[in-house]
C-alpha cells in the first residue's frame, strides 16, 4: 500500500530541497479560523509578503457574522494577490446615494446591518487554481476543475473544467469534453483517501481515466 502523498495537517506543506517550508505558502485551513468561511483540505495559497492574517489578506470584506459565507473545495491553488470580494462588500444602491452613512453612526449601524439579508454566499469547488492577481466578486461559484487566468474580474459563474480570463472574465475553452467532464465528476479523485490517490497519481497526471478510475 502506498504511503500517502500529502499532510493536510501542515501549516507549511512545501519544502524546498535543503528541508526548509517556504513560508510563502499554507494550507489555508490551517492559517484561517473564521466563522463565516468553510476551507477543505489540501486547498493552498501563495503569498510573496505572506500576511499575519490569512483571512483579511485573501477575503477581505467578510467579517465575522455577515449575511453570507465562503466556501472553498478541496486541492485548491490561489495564487499572490488574488482577492475574494464578498457581498457584504456592496453598497445599498436603491436610494440616490450610495454613501454607507449607517457605518459612520453606531446608532444606525444595527438597522444598516439588517438590511444586509439574504446575501448570496461565494462559493469555489474542488481543484480550482486562481492565477495571480485574479479578483473574484461577490456571489460567483466556481466549478470543479476551474482555471482563473491571472488578472481576471470574474463576475459571474463558471461551469466546471473552464479556463476563464479577462476583464470581465469569459470562457476561453473547456478543458474536456462534456463526456470527460462528467467522468470526471463521476470520478470525485478529492474525495479519495491519500493512499489511493499516490496510487493512482501517475494516471491521473496523464490523463488516463481508465486506469484512475479501477
Amino acid at each position: 500500500m502506498p504511503s500517502p502523498l500529502l499532510n493536510a495537517g501542515l501549516r507549511h506543506p512545501m519544502r524546498f530541497a535543503d528541508g526548509r517550508a517556504n513560508p510563502s505558502m499554507v494550507h489555508l485551513n490551517r492559517v484561517i479560523d473564521h466563522p463565516n468561511i468553510r476551507i477543505g483540505d489540501f486547498t493552498y495559497a501563495n503569498d510573496f509578503d505572506p500576511p499575519e492574517d490569512w483571512a483579511a489578506r485573501l477575503v477581505p470584506y467578510l467579517y465575522p457574522g455577515a449575511p453570507e459565507r465562503l466556501e472553498i473545495g478541496r486541492y485548491g491553488q490561489i495564487a499572490h494577490g488574488v482577492r475574494i470580494i464578498t457581498a457584504s462588500a456592496n453598497h445599498p444602491a436603491g436610494g440616490v446615494t450610495t454613501y454607507p452613512f449607517a457605518i459612520f453612526d453606531p446608532a444606525s449601524l444595527a438597522l444598516f446591518k439588517e438590511a444586509l439579508t439574504d446575501l448570496p454566499d461565494t462559493v469555489i469547488g474542488h481543484d480550482v487554481w486562481i492565477g495571480h492577481g485574479a479578483l473574484i466578486l461577490p456571489g460567483v461559484r466556481l466549478g470543479h476543475g476551474v482555471i482563473v487566468g491571472a488578472g481576471a474580474v470574474v463576475a459571474g459563474d463558471v461551469p466546471d473544467y473552464a479556463v476563464v480570463a479577462g476583464n470581465p472574465a469569459r470562457i476561453l475553452r473547456m478543458r474536456f469534453s462534456p463526456e470527460v467532464v462528467a467522468r470526471l465528476l463521476a470520478l470525485a479523485w478529492w474525495d479519495w483517501p491519500q493512499e489511493r490517490l499516490a496510487e493512482r497519481l501517475p494516471a491521473l497526471v496523464a490523463g488516463d481515466l481508465e486506469a484512475a478510475a479501477r
